[in-house]
């Protein structure tokens, strides 16, 4: 049975923040603001805003950081790859890191500069 996971900021549209099915939690593209829908002052802390964004949706489904197995990073200037990756792996340093995708995308919602998604493995 599929299970609607709310997350640290509302769901901008017609979709829910995550969804638990099974085993999985699946967490919808997060960007970085905060619960009071600030953006914080540069990439860095956008990129770490959005990964604690996705931390929530997990939690709220029963899995962690830890427990990602994929993430999708949606940036909307290439040329943040490298500070994105750094602050990035401040979160998944684990033996083995989860399976990525990276890609540059037009535009995003409200105009973020980054996007996150994932799916992480229950573990409570």
């Amino acid at each position: 049975m599929m299970k609607k996971l709310s997350g640290a900021t509302p769901a901008l549209g017609p979709y829910s923040a995550g969804v638990g099915f099974g085993d999985l939690v699946f967490v919808s593209g997060q960007i970085p603001t905060d619960a009071q829908g600030r953006l914080p002052e540069g990439i860095r802390a956008q990129a770490r805003q959005s990964i604690l964004n996705v931390k929530s949706v997990l939690e709220a489904g029963g899995s962690d950081l830890q427990h990602v197995v994929k993430t999708t990073v949606f940036l909307r200037d290439m040329d943040d790859f490298a500070a994105v990756n750094e602050v990035y792996a401040e979160y998944f340093n684990g033996d083995v890191q989860p399976a990525r995708s990276c890609v540059q995308a037009a535009k995003l919602p409200k105009d973020m500069p980054l996007e996150i998604e994932a799916i992480g493995v229950r573990v409570r």
